[in-house]
């Protein structure tokens, strides 16, 4: 029989008496009571990472109700966008301190739902008060008209603005529960969206915690539905009832995703998979560098899209980097606990387990080398899985090529940053990179070599997804668009150009002196008066 790791017995309370839910029934209640969905729907039981045991009988939306809830959401946007912008900004204010007032739930929340360690939901709390101060200071600014040169100085005068698209559809996956959600959430409403979200139904009752908090945080009713079901259905009816769709998933279903939108002629931003490389140079303090490339490969147990899944490592410091990341990666704690007093969790699924290990055999069986890890820890909860090093990694080997999303992570030697730079660019995949070195100088040339959405020099992740006033995305099979920043925001608004032609009527009775006077010159004229206009315009350096 093959081996299936991680397999238990999952069991649903709906249906097997014996058995009894993580979390109280009675406290989840008034959470699945903001899921829009139709009396007596469908129920999906989520199970906790830690211990396999049912969390909640989440209930599951249909097409109808994706429907519906786009119908109730246009209604409430029309009322959102017509208020003044200083009260759009005041609830992300608000939000802002209440996730921090309140972290413990859903730090609580995040851990059950997606088994990942408190340090690293802490993470995602962090997240979201950065993108709440953020476009609370200045969304403003960001939304403002912008004026620019018009057709003719002095008479023509240009404003660009931005209005918001209507209703955005996030879709959005399981391993950021709150920082992928409410995080992209916040831009959508600010600039005065309505918003139709499709959470994983593995970490709803994240997503309705979130939903919550923005209530308590002043958000008027009905500018945010939450919808539950899985991708082919309940995901493709938001695409199809929406006016700019956010997606956060695989490769492969997000071009599915781009398709459907592209067939409605809908803008779409999607963050796709990454097979993010890391460069350690030949002037690095090992040790500073080896802390560094833990927390940037094992986060969240790997399941993070800006981890790193490759390291390479100058030939001059290869050993002793790789001698302290692997006594560095040993000493990582494994465990369940509501606090923070593990390093590492769990995978969050069966499958995901699957992949890890299915990944690490394959390597393995063609000839790489275990340096740490490659164990399923089933004794600490069904689908743990010890952060793995391997090197000697041959290139038929899956994990090669294929984003594992997972704690295991590949050590190359390289002899020359140029070495370097061609082995991090080979890939399909471009979202995320990192480069240590001493000379910053350095470091940064090295990055704009690098072709990915965001390069972080001495720093694994955190430097760049945590600079949320710039953009963040991938390139080539990583994705289209960005999140944060002003990018982020412009995304879910729509442009217009508005120019006024000045002085046609004249003044006080007199002719006027708009482009029809020159016009009027007639066909053979005009235009070489406008030739000499040119000219004059491109001698006075004007725009």
């Amino acid at each position: 029989m093959a081996h299936d790791p991680g397999h238990i017995e999952l069991h649903d309370p709906e249906t097997d008496p014996l058995a009894t839910y993580v979390l109280e029934p009675d406290d989840v209640r008034p959470l699945l009571r903001r899921v829009v969905a139709s009396p007596g729907a469908s129920t999906y039981t989520s199970h906790a990472p830690f211990t396999g045991g049912p969390i909640a009988a989440i209930p599951l939306s249909t097409p109808e109700d994706v429907v519906r809830a786009a119908k109730a959401a246009r209604a409430a946007q029309r009322l959102w966008a017509a208020r003044p912008l200083r009260e759009r900004t005041a609830v992300l204010s608000r939000v802002h301190d209440l996730v921090l007032e309140r972290q413990s739930d859903v730090l609580d929340l995040i851990q059950v739902e997606s088994g990942k360690a408190r340090v690293h939901a802490f993470e995602e709390v962090c997240d979201i008060a950065l993108v709440a101060r953020h476009y609370a200071a200045r969304a403003g600014r960001y939304l403002a008209p912008r004026r620019v040169p018009g057709l003719l100085p002095g008479l023509t005068t240009t404003r660009v603005l931005r209005h918001p698209v209507g209703v955005v559809g996030i879709i959005a996956p399981w391993n950021f529960p709150l920082t992928l959600t409410l995080g992209d959430v916040l831009p959508a409403l600010v600039a005065g969206n309505a918003v139709l979200l499709r959470p994983d139904p593995q970490t709803a009752l994240t997503s309705l915690w979130a939903a919550e908090l923005l209530e308590v945080a002043g958000l008027p009713d009905g500018l945010l539905q939450v919808l539950v079901g899985d991708g082919p259905t309940v995901g493709a009816a938001v695409v199809q009832n929406v006016d700019h769709v956010s997606f956060t998933g695989s490769t492969r279903t997000g071009r599915v995703v781009a398709a459907q939108a592209g067939e409605r002629l809908v803008p779409a931003t999607l963050e796709l998979g990454g097979k993010n490389p890391m460069y350690v140079a030949d002037d690095v303090d090992v040790e500073v560098a080896a802390e560094g490339a833990v927390r940037a490969c094992f986060v969240g147990a790997g399941q993070v899209c800006v981890s790193i899944e490759r390291i390479y490592v100058h030939e001059d410091v290869a050993d002793a980097f790789t001698a302290a990341f692997v006594r560095r990666t040993k000493a990582l704690r494994l465990g369940s606990g509501l606090d923070y007093r593990s390093d590492i969790g769990s995978l969050t699924s069966a499958a995901q387990l699957a992949t890890v290990v299915e990944h690490v055999e394959d390597a393995v069986g063609n000839g790489a080398t275990v340096l740490a890890g490659g164990v399923h820890r089933s004794d600490v909860g069904p689908w743990f899985y010890e952060p793995t090093i391997l090197t000697d990694v041959p290139t038929e080997a899956r994990l090669v090529r294929e984003e594992t999303f997972g704690p295991v992570v590949t050590v190359s030697t390289v002899a020359s940053d140029d070495e370097a730079v061609a082995a991090m660019n080979d890939s399909d995949l471009g979202l995320n990179a990192s480069i240590w070195t001493a000379d910053t100088r350095r470091g940064a040339a090295l990055a704009e070599r690098v072709r990915v959405g965001t390069v972080n020099v001495n720093e694994g992740y955190v430097a760049t997804w945590g600079s949320v006033a710039a953009p963040q995305g991938g390139i080539g099979a990583s994705g289209i668009g960005s999140r944060h920043g002003r990018e982020g925001l412009w995304a879910t608004t729509r442009v217009q150009t508005v120019a006024v032609q000045h002085g046609v009527h004249g003044v006080l009775g007199g002719p006027g002196v708009g482009l029809h006077r020159m016009f009027d010159l007639g066909t053979e004229t005009w235009p070489r008066v406008y030739t000499e206009v040119l000219r004059t315009l491109r001698a006075l350096r004007l725009p």
